[in-house]
């Protein structure tokens, strides 16, 4: 086949894009990806060693305004660009993950007479998917119970989030460094995100003494770039006191490995995260952001939560004690935590990338 990926703006569209495209290439199909000049995409694409091809599009506002015209001026053109991509590569199937970049060129290949699928990632679809699921040939959802956050009509498959099938693998190698695991000492997993995030980064930074002082466990904390130097200087003293049962780091390279390895995860709750969590099987402390489109994160969390595989907490809720209290309440209920991670590992749907290719390849002999 060949595919027409429309990806592009933030990490949580674009990661699960380039998690299918790479199944694709290991299926020896044709990619190409159509994004902005803007979005993270400009380097995520090239970087993974995709062509990456660029109309000019901006976001939407969702009230009248000058910027609301241009912007609908831009995405007329968006679409009679990326209909020109099609054109010179002739794709079979173009698939759209979500962002403002997907719009026009669903549309493009809507009105092209192409197969169009779109990949939703979150529990609540976002705008852009949302407004394309009565059009596109198949919806491809990563939750249960999405259905009626869609249009009526539209054609639902539940497929999961591609990054689950790339963590389970990555998991395998077993490669954790530049971070240095104690043999048989549980792990405790702290991550803030690529960014980071200040109010969880705040609230497991200030629980750690307690939490170390308390279990024969270690810890590995990955604050994200803007808080590292922060939360370094914050926790050196801790550090020194406990230097092989407490790391911090920036970003880890190969995060699904390390995740594979813990005992328990507290994490912000996008889409991705969680789809790794659940491959892995993997019990959870989920602290959403609040500072997302539809509060899309606080119903990832409860998707986990309320089928037993993870703890939420809000932020408004979320402090110190809070945190640590709960942890410790965790780490020493051994029969709660494989509960946990048997529920964890039911959600998880490792098998996304074949799932969702089976679904391209379907609507292409249908076409």
């Amino acid at each position: 086949m060949r595919v027409l990926i429309a990806a592009g703006g933030t990490g949580g569209h674009i990661f699960p894009a380039l998690a299918l495209a790479r199944y694709l290439r290991g299926e020896k199909h044709d990619i190409i990806f159509v994004g902005t000049e803007k979005g993270m995409e400009k380097e995520l694409v090239p970087g993974a060693g995709f062509s990456l091809e660029t109309i000019p599009v901006m976001g939407l506002e969702r009230r009248l305004s000058p910027r609301l015209g241009r912007a609908l001026f831009m995405a007329a053109g968006g679409v009679l660009a990326a209909r020109g991509i099609m054109r010179r590569f002739r794709p079979d199937v173009v698939v759209g993950t979500g962002g403002y970049a997907a719009g026009p060129v669903v549309l493009a290949a809507v009105a092209s007479r192409l197969p169009a699928v779109i990949h939703e990632q979150n529990a609540i679809p976002g705008f852009t998917n949302a407004v394309l699921a009565r059009w596109v040939s198949r919806v491809c959802v990563s939750f249960p119970g999405s259905e009626g956050h869609f249009p009526k009509g539209s054609r639902l498959v539940l497929t999961g989030n591609p990054r689950a099938t790339e963590a389970v693998a990555a998991s395998l190698s077993g490669e954790t460094a530049p971070v240095k695991l104690l043999p048989g000492v549980p792990l405790l997993l702290g991550v803030g995100g690529s960014h980071g995030a200040a109010r969880l980064n705040e609230a497991f930074s200030g629980s750690l003494q307690q939490v170390l002082e308390a279990l024969d466990i270690q810890v590995v904390y990955i604050t994200g770039q803007r808080y590292y130097r922060q939360m370094a200087e914050k926790l050196d003293k801790l550090q020194v006191r406990f230097p092989r049962r407490l790391q911090v780091l920036p970003f880890h390279p190969f995060l699904p490995a390390l995740l594979s390895r813990s005992s328990l995860a507290i994490s912000r709750a996008g889409a991705t995260t969680l789809a790794e969590i659940t491959a892995l099987g993997i019990p959870s402390v989920l602290i959403p952001s609040p500072n997302v489109t539809n509060n899309h994160q606080e119903y990832n969390a409860r998707y986990l939560s309320d089928n037993g595989a993870a703890a939420l907490v809000t932020e408004q809720d979320l402090d110190s004690r809070v945190l640590s209290e709960l942890i410790i309440s965790l780490l020493t209920d051994k029969g709660r935590l494989n509960r946990m991670a048997a529920a964890s590992r039911a959600l998880g749907i490792p098998d996304a990338s074949e799932r969702l290719t089976a679904v391209l390849k379907e609507v292409v002999k249908n076409n």
